[in-house]
Formats: structure tokens, C-alpha cells, sequence
């Protein structure tokens, strides 16, 4: 399991800091480094980050109302030079808060919480979704309502930053949740994620061609770093298709 990171913080030397530090790491992956809010913003918005150090104190909009304004949130270490922030901070559900000087010692400490509750919160998801997946639907939040899904009328799943589009046979459906969330749904025998922002049904994929999924004339590109994955799976599990 390897959880993807990002450091924000006004300071240089407290991001190259913690960029040490996780790279000490194999099981964290640091997807970038922040200067402020806005940048963290434009990071969150275009790629999954499991966990956010981010610094309090910081121009323009402090950490801990940063968090405050974001629907969907990574788990949470603030770090920060000044303990009074301390409650604040917990308020939001942060995992952890870091008082600078920040040693590896305790750095380690913060990282294990971020583990144990990721393990704790998929280990409940997993449960859930065993019970979700035997009637061969579930249910999703959108605009009107509960929207029932079945597996077996979906066509494909887009990501759109905050949001997914599920395109099934018969109807089109918005949720506010993560492309994360919803693939830990869908059983892994039919879909397949080929890039960053797609999932495919296999059951619905008229063609394969230069790394495209055809999909009711609709072509879905393979992702740069989805590519030798989709690879692996359409050698080794639809071989028909490919000789």
C-alpha cells in the first residue's frame, strides 16, 4: 500500500524537510510540493492525494480554514510553529499536528495514525461493499436523491475533479464522491480504470485499437501511466481479444 502525499507550507525549509522525510518512506509517495493554498488547490483538484501536510500560519488563507472550504478531504497533518492552534486543528478531524522543529521520530508517529486509519476506514468500506455487491447494485448520491446503480448497466465512469459521472445504459448519473471511492465498489472481474479519470465495463467495450476502449462509438483513451497495466490485464485475462 502506498499512500500518495503532498507538502504544503510557506516555508522552503520546512518543505524540503518533510520531502525528506517521506522519502525515507517507500509506502509514501510525494505527488508535489505547495507554497500556499491556492497551489494545494490546483494539486487536490487534479490528482488522488491520500495525505496533506499542510502548515497553518500561511498568507492569504491559513491552513486550517483551507480545510475548512474543501468538500473532500485527504487525511490531515498540520504542522505548525505555534501550539495554539492546536484545538482548531483537531477540530477539523485532522489525523495529526506537528509542532516545528518536526523530528523524523515524531514524523514516524504522525505517518502510522495516517495507516491506522486508512486500514480502519477501507476495512469497514470492504464490509459494506461485500453487503452492496451481492443483490448486484448499489446505491449513490446525486442530485435527486439515492440513485440506484446496477453494475451490469454500466457503461463507464468519468472523473470530474470533486465529482464522478456514471454513464450506464439507461440514464447518466453525477455524485459528489472520488473516482478512489467509487472503483473500491465495482467488482474487479469487469472494470478496469485505464486512466486517471476512466473507468470501463469490459462488458461494454466494443473494441480495443492504438489505446482506445470503444464504447458505443465513444473512444476512451489509456492514460500515460495506465498503459502498461492495461497492458498486463488484456494479456492475461482477455487473450482472446488480443491474438
Amino acid at each position: 500500500m502506498i499512500l500518495k502525499c503532498v507538502v504544503t507550507d510557506d516555508e522552503p525549509v520546512a518543505r524540503d524537510i518533510l520531502e525528506e522525510y517521506i522519502s525515507m518512506l517507500p509506502e509514501l509517495d510525494l505527488v508535489a510540493k505547495c507554497s500556499n493554498a491556492v497551489e494545494t488547490f490546483s494539486v487536490l483538484n487534479n490528482n488522488e492525494v491520500d495525505v496533506l501536510f499542510i502548515d497553518i500560519k500561511m498568507p492569504e488563507i491559513n491552513g486550517i480554514d483551507f480545510i475548512k472550504s474543501l468538500k473532500i478531504t485527504p487525511f490531515v497533518i498540520f504542522t505548525t510553529a505555534y501550539s495554539s492552534y492546536a484545538i482548531e486543528g483537531f477540530e477539523v478531524d485532522a489525523v495529526d499536528y506537528l509542532m516545528k522543529p518536526i523530528s523524523y521520530e515524531r514524523f514516524l508517529k504522525s505517518v502510522e495514525k495516517v495507516f491506522t486509519r486508512y486500514k480502519n476506514e477501507h476495512q469497514s468500506l470492504n464490509s459494506l461493499n461485500k453487503i452492496e455487491q451481492n443483490p448486484g447494485f448499489f446505491f449513490i448520491k446525486s442530485d435527486s436523491g439515492l440513485a440506484r446503480i446496477d453494475y451490469d448497466k454500466i457503461q463507464y465512469i468519468e472523473g470530474m475533479e470533486n465529482y464522478v459521472k456514471l454513464v450506464c445504459n439507461n440514464k447518466t448519473i453525477v455524485s459528489l464522491t472520488t473516482m478512489k471511492s467509487i472503483e473500491g465498489l465495482l467488482p474487479k472481474s469487469n472494470f478496469i480504470r485505464i486512466h486517471r479519470s476512466f473507468i470501463v465495463n469490459m462488458n461494454m467495450v466494443d473494441r480495443v485499437w492504438d489505446f482506445n476502449f470503444y464504447i458505443n462509438n465513444k473512444a476512451i483513451q489509456v492514460g500515460k501511466s495506465y498503459k502498461k497495466s492495461v497492458q498486463e490485464i488484456l494479456k492475461n485475462k482477455y487473450l482472446a481479444i488480443v491474438k
